[in-house]
C-alpha cells in the first residue's frame, strides 16, 4: 500500500528579483520518511523549507502540506507541524523548564493524547538536568537541544530540520539520532532535513535530495546514488607481504572468489561509495554541465 504523500510540491520556482533561486521544484515526501535535503550554500535549500513552511510563497508552482497549501494554513494546521530552525532568537532570561511549559501551553488547544509532557521531552533531549537554568546560561549544544524540544512540542506529524545537531557533541548527535529514528518508528513522524554533516544524512535519511543552482539534481537512497555514480566497491586486502587494490560492481561475489583461491589473504578491507564521494562526484558533474551549457550559450 502506497504510504500517504505528506508534502507535495510542482513546478515550484521562486525569484528574488531577476535571481532565480528555485527552478521547478516536483517532490513527494510520504508519512514516515526521513528526507535529507543536501546542497552548496546558495543552492536553496533554506528557500524550500521556508515555502513547505509557509513562511514564502513561491513564484510559481503548487504546494500542499498536510493536503493543505501552508501559506494559507490556519492554527490548527500550523500545530501538526515541527520546526527547528538554523538560527536562535534569544529568550534567554527565560528559564528552560517555563520557556518549554510556555509552548506546551499553547499546544494545549491540540495537543494529542500521546504529546510529550514537559519533563518527559526534557529528559529525551538531555535537558533534564538544566530545567531550572536560565537559558542564558547554556551551551551553543546545550541551546540547540532545547530548539529541537520546542519542535518537538506537541508531537508533530511533520518535523522540519534546519542543521539539527550544530553544536553537538558526538554524543549528543548520536542521541538526537536515535530520538529520530524513535520518531519514525514509533510515531510515524515525517522528518525533512537540512545538514551540512554527510555522514548523518546518510545514517539518518530514508532518501537523499541534493539540489544543485535551485534544481533537483539528485534524488534517492545512499545506496540508489551512489550505485548511480560510481557502481563500484573498492576492496583492499594484503597476501604474502603485499597490498592489492581491486574495484568490482560486486564486492561480495569477488570477496568470496577471493578467499577461495587465496588462503593468504590478510587486512581484507571492503570500501564502498560513501555519500560524500557520491555528493562531490554529482556536484562536480552538474557544474560541468553547467559549464558547459553557460558556455554554448555565449
Amino acid at each position: 500500500m502506497t504510504r500517504d504523500i505528506v508534502v507535495r510540491a510542482r513546478g515550484v520556482a521562486m525569484s528574488y528579483g531577476a535571481k532565480r533561486v528555485l527552478d521547478s521544484i516536483d517532490l513527494d515526501i510520504h508519512r514516515g520518511e526521513v528526507i535529507a535535503l543536501l546542497g552548496a550554500n546558495g543552492a536553496g535549500k533554506t528557500t524550500t523549507i521556508e515555502i513547505l513552511e509557509g513562511v514564502r510563497s513561491p513564484t510559481a508552482g503548487t504546494v500542499e502540506v498536510l493536503g493543505i497549501d501552508p501559506v494559507r494554513a490556519g492554527v490548527e494546521h500550523r500545530a501538526r507541524v515541527g520546526v527547528v530552525l538554523q538560527s536562535w532568537r534569544d529568550h534567554g532570561r527565560w528559564r528552560v523548564r517555563e520557556f518549554l511549559h510556555h509552548f506546551f501551553v499553547l499546544h494545549s488547544p491540540f495537543r494529542k493524547h500521546d504529546s510529550w509532557a514537559v519533563d518527559d521531552l526534557l529528559e529525551r533531549v538531555g535537558l533534564a538536568d538544566k530545567a531550572r537554568a536560565r537559558i542564558m546560561s547554556l551551551s551553543g549544544g546545550q541551546r540547540r537541544r532545547l530548539d529541537v524540544a520546542v519542535g518537538l512540542m506537541g508531537n508533530p506529524e511533520l518535523l522540519f530540520l534546519d542543521e539539527p545537531t550544530a553544536g553537538f557533541d558526538p554524543h549528543a548527535r548520536r542521541e538526537f539520532h536515535e530520538l529520530m529514528h524513535e520518531l519514525v518508528d514509533a510515531r510515524a513522524t515525517t522528518i525533512l532535513l537540512t545538514t551540512h554533516d554527510l555522514a548523518e544524512a546518510e545514517r539518518l535519511a530514508d532518501r537523499i535530495l541534493i539540489l544543485h543552482n535551485g534544481r533537483i539534481a539528485a534524488n534517492g537512497s545512499a545506496d540508489a546514488l551512489a550505485r548511480e555514480v560510481a557502481g563500484t566497491t573498492e576492496v583492499r586486502w594484503t597476501a604474502r607481504g603485499e597490498r592489492f587494490v581491486h574495484s568490482t560492481e560486486s564486492a561480495t561475489r569477488f570477496v568470496r572468489d577471493l578467499l577461495a583461491r587465496d588462503p593468504d589473504v590478510d587486512d581484507l578491507e571492503v570500501r564502498r561509495t560513501t555519500l560524500e564521494d557520491t555528493y562531490l562526484t554529482m556536484v562536480a558533474q552538474h557544474e560541468a554541465a553547467d559549464a558547459e551549457t553557460n558556455g554554448e550559450r555565449a
